[in-house]
């Protein structure tokens, strides 16, 4: 069996509980939450109000009800910017985002005529704080940061971006995707505006699942409308969340799947699994700096287990078919869909690879992929001089 290491894009393995929880909601309960009496309905509204207040508690909120699930962190990105910004709004983002928002941002400009700003950082994409500072004086509609990249890893000071935040009177918008379930959150104790999660990534849940985080004085215009179970003789979507936020029928097996990954991390605990991945990562790049013609892009802070490098005249997309190919290990190569990320990084345009080790990645895997790598470069030289 070969090694995984693309956790970035989706946690792999997951915990067996989560599996025996998607099976359980599809096999045993099987109906709808909050469209009837019946006790499978009743059990699938249960399920869903478990995994509501488990991410509640795992993300440092009282506002269970401010929970909104989404199929994906893009989906909550979506809709907390095209919700929030209006025509000719400033926003102001970080350096390293993802296409989630660097995406509907371009389409905002074209549409609503919105500005968008990228907050002065140093090389590793970290925002200088006075910059930010000096921004906000001019009285964004938002400001959007990305936690931790999902190129390099590199941790933003959240707590202190939000208090700045705070002070001017201005929403933050943070991009969690890479972080949620691996760094601490407090949604309430730093005032968090909103927080846009996904489910399958550090959360262990299936692909399909996410979650918006919408502080109760913001109120959005929903992405969609239709039937959400309650208030059904109105006409008007329901003005409540999360009922305002989550029309249609719900993702049943992928929301109880997202409470088995959480109810792992709260068992497990948030910072043995950080603990282990972030040293997996320093393993791999020590490893990957002691190889001739590596370069490793290495982060002020790293936040999560990625880590991303490059090989002198080698194509990233080369390497990865070749460590796939010749020995079974999973990587991800290219821009990782973060193109604003790469350059601010320097590496555009052929970007790098990734890898991205999870919860359940050993020190013997890591050791077998730079074995894998140092071959591969030996192979190379050898081929090239004769």
């Amino acid at each position: 069996m070969g090694h995984y290491f693309d956790n970035a894009a989706t946690s792999h393995p997951k915990p067996e509980a989560v599996y025996r929880a998607v099976q359980r909601a599809l096999v045993e309960i099987g109906a709808n939450p909050g469209r009837g009496a019946h006790r499978a309905a009743r059990d699938a509204a249960a399920l869903v109000h478990h995994t509501r207040r488990q991410a509640a508690l795992l993300l440092g909120t009282v506002y269970t009800d401010r929970l909104i699930f989404t199929k994906n962190a893009t989906e909550g990105l979506n809709l907390a910017l095209k919700g929030r910004l209006r025509a000719h709004d400033l926003v102001a983002i970080s350096p390293l985002e993802h296409n989630a928002v660097v995406r509907p941002l371009e389409r905002l400009k074209r549409d609503r005529d919105v500005q968008v700003e990228v907050i002065g950082h140093d090389p590793g994409g970290v925002i200088d704080p006075a910059a930010l500072e000096r921004l906000l004086e001019r009285a964004p509609r938002l400001v959007v940061i990305n936690h931790a990249s999902n190129v390099s890893g590199a941790l933003q000071p959240l707590p202190e971006l939000a208090r700045i935040c705070r002070r001017h009177a201005v929403p933050i918008l943070v991009d969690a995707a890479q972080t949620a379930g691996l760094q601490p959150l407090e949604i309430d104790g730093w005032d968090l505006a909103m927080v846009a999660c996904a489910g399958h990534k550090g959360l262990l849940g299936p692909p399909g699942t996410g979650l918006l985080f919408l502080r109760p004085d913001l109120d959005l215009q929903p992405l969609l409308e239709g039937g959400t179970g309650s208030r059904s003789e109105q006409f008007l979507q329901p003005l409540l969340a999360p009922d305002r936020y989550e029309s249609g029928t719900p993702n049943l097996p992928g929301i109880a799947g997202l409470g088995a990954g959480i109810d792992f991390i709260l068992a497990t605990g948030r910072d043995r699994i950080l603990t282990h991945e972030l040293r997996l990562a320093e393993r791999l790049a020590s490893g990957l700096e002691e190889i001739p013609a590596v370069q490793v892009i290495q982060p002020p802070v790293r936040g999560t287990g990625a880590v991303s490098f490059r090989v002198e005249g080698m194509n990233p997309g080369d390497l990865g078919r070749l460590l796939d190919e010749g020995f079974d290990i999973a990587v991800r190569t290219g821009l990782h869909c973060a193109p604003l990320a790469h350059r601010a990084l320097g590496t555009l345009p052929e970007g790098t690879v990734r890898v991205s080790p999870g919860f359940f990645s050993t020190d013997e895997a890591i050791d077998e992929l730079l074995r894998a790598v140092r071959m591969l470069i030996g192979k190379r030289r050898r081929g090239r001089s004769q």
